[in-house]
């Protein structure tokens, strides 16, 4: 399935249906009075997240979304049915921004919620709620409202505890693919990945968190370098931050530099990210170079305060030790956004 996380859509609430003008014509009843009905009620536009959706390729191809008009009223006092609520399933993690003033209307981050984005317009009333003592014979009504209309771009930021960072050709694929079930493409060239993947990690019966590949970033990324700021942005959800780093004799690069290039690139995109808590691992430690490469830069990121791990995603080294310390992050980060909940309500 393609993956689509940026569209734009237009969505209007139904319209309400007109209220009529009618009047008694029953036998008998030579002063039957008014019996026109109200219209009814407009459809409303409904998002609703899906925690089985991955992608907005669907809302992509809708272009526009309509809810379904009410019904005009009928004689006999008879009101006009409502209109049918559309209901349009969203990934969970999907922002709302209104188009024209860029404010941020919903998100969308909480699976099964249910957000009304267009409403539908107020039926019109009927001629039977215009008789007086001095006109017991109305011939007015109200048309219906219009539907609420708005000019949408959906984004959508990926759920998950921890993001996995790193230079193309670093393994992140071979990583999430050894700590769960999730199964990108792995491939000895640039930007395998070119979506996110998402893999559940478990580390006991009860314990587990939600991993985000991302595909890979190079410096300029910010700026639109590479993939650009296509896949930055799926960070912003994240509790945790996993660094994957490993020696590039051929592209000249060294562990240390990549892994200052990328906090860069996230700082320039969003301060925020930079003070995100975050694990600094060197891959494909089966690799003897690696090892050795290992031991010389394992000292160079003690000074800058950061303990530096060494796993291979190929023998398993190192993995479930990496994986224990992620979850501990994760879980209190959890801990303290349970107690802010608590504290605000």
């Amino acid at each position: 399935m393609k993956f689509v996380d940026s569209c734009e859509v237009k969505v209007a609430g139904g319209k309400g249906g007109n209220g009529c003008i009618a009047f008694r014509r029953e036998k008998f009843v030579p002063f039957g009075g008014p019996a026109g009905g109200d219209g009814g009620r407009g459809g409303d536009v409904i998002f609703a997240a899906d925690p089985g959706l991955s992608t907005l390729l669907d809302v992509t191809h809708a272009h526009s979304l309509k809810a379904k008009d009410g019904e005009n009223g009928m004689g006999k006092d008879c009101y006009g049915k409502a209109g049918a609520d559309l209901v349009v399933r969203v990934p969970v993690g999907t922002q709302v921004i209104d188009l024209e003033t860029g404010a941020l209307l919903f998100d969308l981050d909480k699976a099964n919620e249910k957000t009304v984005i267009g409403r539908g317009g107020k039926g019109g009333r009927g001629n039977i709620h215009f008789a007086t003592a001095h006109d017991r014979a109305p011939r007015r009504a109200e048309p219906g409202d219009e539907g609420e209309e708005k000019k949408l771009r959906l984004e959508l930021k990926v759920m998950a505890d921890v993001g996995l960072l790193g230079f193309p050709n670093v393994g992140k694929s071979t990583f999430i693919r050894a700590v769960s079930h999730a199964r990108p493409k792995v491939a000895d060239y640039p930007f395998t990945t070119l979506v996110p993947h998402l893999g559940v990690v478990s580390i006991g019966e009860e314990a587990s968190f939600v991993m985000a590949d991302i595909p890979g970033l190079i410096a300029g990324a910010a700026e639109g370098a590479g993939l650009g700021v296509q896949f930055l942005k799926h960070v912003e959800r994240t509790r945790a931050l996993l660094h994957l780093v490993t020696l590039d004799p051929s592209e000249g690069r060294d562990p240390l530099t990549d892994w200052q290039v990328l906090n860069a690139e996230m700082k320039k995109f969003d301060p925020e990210l930079a003070k995100r808590p975050q694990i600094v691992a060197m891959s494909k430690a089966d690799l003897p170079e690696v090892r050795e490469a290992y031991a010389r830069v394992k000292p160079l990121f003690k000074k800058k305060k950061v303990d530096l791990h060494l796993v291979s995603a190929a023998t398993g080294e190192g993995i479930r030790e990496l994986s224990i310390a992620l979850y501990e992050i994760v879980s209190s980060a959890r801990a303290r956004a349970e107690e802010d909940k608590g504290a605000r309500a």
